[in-house]
Parts: structure tokens; C-alpha cells; sequence
């Protein structure tokens, strides 16, 4: 047997010990202090920044920007960009396909207690059907190009709707994504379908409870969710253009983090997670970056001055010294978030490029401009990438002088074709790759005709055409392979990289990570 000897020091610590476990234990019943900081805590308000506006107002079909989470689609998307269930629990296409029937979400009200159902569906499509064209400064809402041939959308029960087309259309979730199916309630929207409120009644787990607009928004949580509820009762998004004004805000304490397209430049993201206190989260995002080409103009109304550019440019150098290799070179004019991508590695060849560029130029020298939106230098370190873009060009042949103008003048000039070469991104507005291939490509395609691409290919225009009426899905994935292969070099556009969508955060908070689009704002609170 061991003996165990505890001298009069040791046994009056011990007794101090105990005491003061007890005591802690004693408080924590009698006063539940840690319950009362929690819940402190979680009511505290917390502060966000945005480059731009999030909500826009009654002018927008959106009226905010869905990663507010105040409204709800019927259909969103899944990690991998593949169309996921939300107000809409399932879809099936009949074997003709021009018609969908959609099982709708049961035990959904909206933020004033009205319930979800099927003749609230009914309502937004007939509101859909009446815009047409909807202004949106986060994705444009064309009912003709969402909704191809939508004869109506009919009731079936109170949790069952049909939509019916004049032609097939097989990847109509794809387009229905997001942005391409907001519901609201019907009456918020006037005869017109424009809103004719300021604050949206919706079903998402926040409630819009304030804004000022180009300033500010004021989230609330909505406890009447259906889903699982947001963890913060109260968050504030600044509009804060200026990168290096909201990197400041971050530093001092301002703002505890920041969300949406170029949230924070890569640079100075790693400046800021030199310091212990910050953590940051990064995942794909639905944006693309492009250099696009004046092609109703010499010298680039010749497509080997295109490959030419495309050839000369370091797309990884581009990425890696600008971008701290947040972002994905490409050839693709197609994001890489789309689940229909096909994964093009960009050529680098100068030599291959000189030569190409001589054929064009005949040896000769010539002065050309590059439009850079000023509202994009804020966001991007874009005017050190036109910068890198005129040095690598000089060897080309092209002199270029770099044009840095305000937003409205730089897509009038866009509009007249006063340019030569413009930097810009695009958002890829739905999972559907027709979309972008369609504006780029087409010969009379939106985009092609806003910036001057001046491209046009009768083979294009049919395989276009032959894509929507094409049922089987796998064929229908090759004509779009066809044509982005096509594009990689004949360059309707030339692309350059697909962005990352970063954040950084304080760690007072937690749950702030980055998703395809937005983040997981309602999971974001307090750190304990």
C-alpha cells in the first residue's frame, strides 16, 4: 500500500481551489451570466462593407441583391453551381419538354405572415411576363431570354404549378438560378410589375428593415423562417466604393468584414492577414474578366490581331502579381463556375504573337486605346494590370494609351465604338452556359453589339440555334463545348481570368465564408 503525504501548504491551496470552482459554479447557476452575454452578444448589430449598393430599391426587379437573403428564388444553386431546391422542393420536365411541373415548398410565410403557395407563384410569373425587360444593376431580367416561349404558368394545386413553352426547353433550371426566379409578394408589385413599395415583403431569413441608398442597409432577422434562422438579429452593410478605404475600415475596427464582387483586392487582403486578428475565406465566383477587342475597327476587325493580344498576355503572370494567385487563368469565355465549363489553358507565345501581329501590321506602329472604368480601379488592381497589358503590346506593335473614365462615359464610348480595346468583367448571370455564349457570339447578340465585338460566324449562329432545340442533354453539352473551343480562338472576346470570390473578416465574428456567390450571411454572429 502507498502512503500519500499532503503538507499544510498543499491542503490550504487545495481548499482555495475548491472554493473558487465553487464559487464560479454557484454564479454561473445563480445568474447565468454566460446565457445573458451570449444573448447580449447575438442582439449587438454587426457591420459589413460592400463595393457597391446591395439594395438598390423599388427601380430594381430585384429590388436587393439576393446574397441579402431577403428574397428567396424557387430555384438556387448547390456548391458544385448545379440547381439546388429553396422555395421550389422539386422540378420535372415532361417527355416532350415544354413543360415543367414544380412541387413548391410547404410551411413558407412571408415577413408579414402571409402564406407561400401556389397562387403566389402565379402572381410573380405574370409579373415576369409584364417587365420583360427588368432593370437590374445585379443581373438584367429578360423574361424572353429566362423564359423562352413562356406561354403561362398555371396553378395545379396549392403546392403544384406547370409551366408551359411554345418549344422545348430542357435546362430551364439552369437559368432559373438565383437571379432568374425571385418571388415577392403580389403586393408589392403594381399593374405594371414594378414595385410600388420601399420595403419588400419576401420569405428570406432576413428582413430589409432600412436603407439609404449608395450607403447603407439594415438587415433583421426573421423569426418566422422556415428554415433554419439567421444567427445575427442585426447586420449593417456600408457601401464603401474604395478598396483601400474599406481595407482601412477593416483595420480599425469599423466594419467586421466584406462581401460582394471584389469584396477585397488579393494585395491588400494579404496585408491585412499579416495581423493574427483577421481570417479570410475564398471560394470560385461566377465572375469573368475580359479584354474585349473593337472588332468593327482596324487593326482588330482582323482576327489574328486578337490571337495576336491573346498570345502576347501572361494570363498566370496576371493572376500571380496582381491577384496573389487568387483567380484562374483561362481561354474560356465561359466561367469556370458554370457545371457545363470545359477547362481551356490559355497559350502564352510572344514570338507566335509577333509574328501574327507583323502579318496584321506589316511591320508598322500604331497608336490604340485601352478604356479602363474607373469604377473597376476602385475594385481592382486594374490600373496596374493596363499597365502590365500597354507593356506587353509594345512589342506588338501597339502603342497604347490607357483611358480611365467614369462608368456611364465608358459604356457610351463602348456604345459608339470610340476604342480599341476595353477591360471589364462579367458575371455569369445563370448555370445556363447559353446565356454568355449567346451575347458574345451570336452575331446579333446583346454584348457583341454593345461593345463593337463585330463577330459573326454563320456556323456559330446555327450550332447556337440548333442548342435550343436540342432535348438530350449530353448532345447538348457537346454543341457547347463546340463552341467554346470556337471562341478560344477565333476571340469574339479575349478572356483572362476567372475571378475568386475572397472575403476577409474579424475574428469577432465567425461563419463569414465566401460561396460561389455571396456568403453564408446568416450564419455569420459573434465569435463566443
Amino acid at each position: 500500500m502507498h502512503k500519500i503525504f499532503f503538507n499544510k501548504k498543499t491542503i490550504l491551496n487545495k481548499l482555495l481551489i475548491l472554493v473558487m470552482v465553487l464559487s464560479v459554479s454557484l454564479s454561473g447557476c445563480g445568474s447565468n451570466t454566460k446565457n445573458r452575454t451570449e444573448k447580449t452578444d447575438n442582439n449587438k448589430e454587426i457591420i459589413l462593407a460592400s463595393p457597391r449598393d446591395i439594395t438598390s430599391g423599388k427601380e430594381n426587379i430585384h429590388f436587393t441583391n439576393v446574397i441579402s437573403y431577403v428574397w428567396e428564388p424557387l430555384i438556387t444553386m448547390d456548391k458544385n453551381g448545379q440547381p439546388s431546391p429553396k422555395l421550389a422542393t422539386s422540378w420535372e420536365m415532361s417527355k416532350d419538354g415544354k413543360q415543367w411541373t414544380f412541387k413548391l415548398q410547404q410551411g413558407v410565410t412571408f415577413h408579414k405572415g402571409e402564406k407561400f403557395n401556389a397562387d403566389i407563384v402565379v402572381a410573380n410569373f405574370n409579373r415576369y411576363k409584364k417587365l420583360k425587360n427588368g432593370k437590374s444593376n445585379f443581373y438584367t431580367f429578360k423574361v424572353d431570354k429566362i423564359y423562352k416561349g413562356l406561354v403561362d404558368c398555371v396553378k395545379i394545386d396549392d403546392y403544384t404549378v406547370t409551366l408551359t413553352f411554345k418549344n422545348p426547353l430542357p435546362t430551364l433550371p439552369y437559368n432559373m438560378v438565383n437571379f432568374g426566379s425571385p418571388i415577392f409578394h403580389p403586393k408589392d408589385f403594381g399593374t405594371d410589375g414594378n414595385f410600388i413599395v420601399d420595403i419588400p415583403n419576401a420569405t428570406g431569413p432576413f428582413k430589409l428593415s432600412e436603407y439609404k441608398k449608395d450607403s447603407y442597409c439594415i438587415l433583421e432577422s426573421n423569426e418566422t423562417y422556415w428554415g433554419e434562422k439567421a444567427k445575427s438579429k442585426k447586420i449593417k452593410i456600408k457601401t464603401i466604393p474604395d478598396a483601400q478605404t474599406r481595407f482601412s475600415a477593416l483595420k480599425s475596427g469599423e466594419i467586421m468584414g466584406v462581401l460582394d464582387l471584389g469584396a477585397i483586392p488579393p494585395n491588400l487582403a494579404k496585408e491585412l492577414l499579416k495581423d493574427d486578428k483577421f481570417q479570410s475565406s475564398y471560394e470560385k465566383s461566377t465572375i469573368s474578366h475580359y479584354l474585349y477587342a473593337n472588332g468593327n475597327k482596324a487593326p482588330f476587325n482582323n482576327v489574328k490581331m486578337k490571337q495576336a493580344i491573346s498570345l502576347a498576355l501572361d494570363r498566370d503572370l496576371i493572376v500571380n502579381k496582381f491577384y496573389n494567385d487568387f483567380g484562374k487563368p483561362t481561354q474560356n469565355i465561359l466561367n469556370y463556375t458554370s457545371p457545363f465549363y470545359n477547362n481551356i489553358k490559355a497559350e502564352h507565345n510572344l514570338e507566335k504573337a509577333k509574328k501574327l501581329s507583323s502579318e496584321v501590321l506589316k511591320g508598322n506602329t500604331i497608336n490604340i486605346n485601352l478604356i479602363v472604368p474607373a469604377h473597376l480601379v476602385k475594385a481592382y488592381p486594374y490600373k496596374e494590370e493596363a499597365e502590365y497589358i500597354q507593356s506587353a503590346l509594345k512589342p506588338l506593335g501597339l502603342n497604347v494609351s490607357i483611358i480611365n473614365c467614369e462608368l456611364a462615359a465608358s459604356r457610351e464610348i463602348a456604345k459608339k465604338g470610340d476604342f480599341h480595346l476595353f477591360m471589364d468583367r462579367r458575371g455569369l448571370p445563370n448555370m445556363e452556359p447559353y446565356t454568355i455564349l449567346e451575347t458574345h457570339m451570336k452575331s446579333t447578340g446583346d454584348t457583341n453589339k454593345e461593345y463593337n465585338l463585330g463577330y459573326s460566324n454563320f456556323h456559330v449562329d446555327e450550332l447556337l440555334s440548333t442548342a435550343t432545340k436540342t432535348m438530350d442533354m449530353k448532345k447538348r453539352k457537346d454543341i457547347y463545348n463546340k463552341l467554346q473551343n470556337i471562341s478560344s480562338i477565333e476571340l469574339p472576346t479575349i478572356p483572362l481570368f476567372n475571378e475568386v470570390n475572397l472575403v476577409v473578416y474579424n475574428k469577432k465574428v465567425t461563419g463569414h465564408d465566401a460561396l460561389i456567390y455571396g456568403t453564408t450571411l446568416p450564419k455569420l454572429k459573434w465569435s463566443k
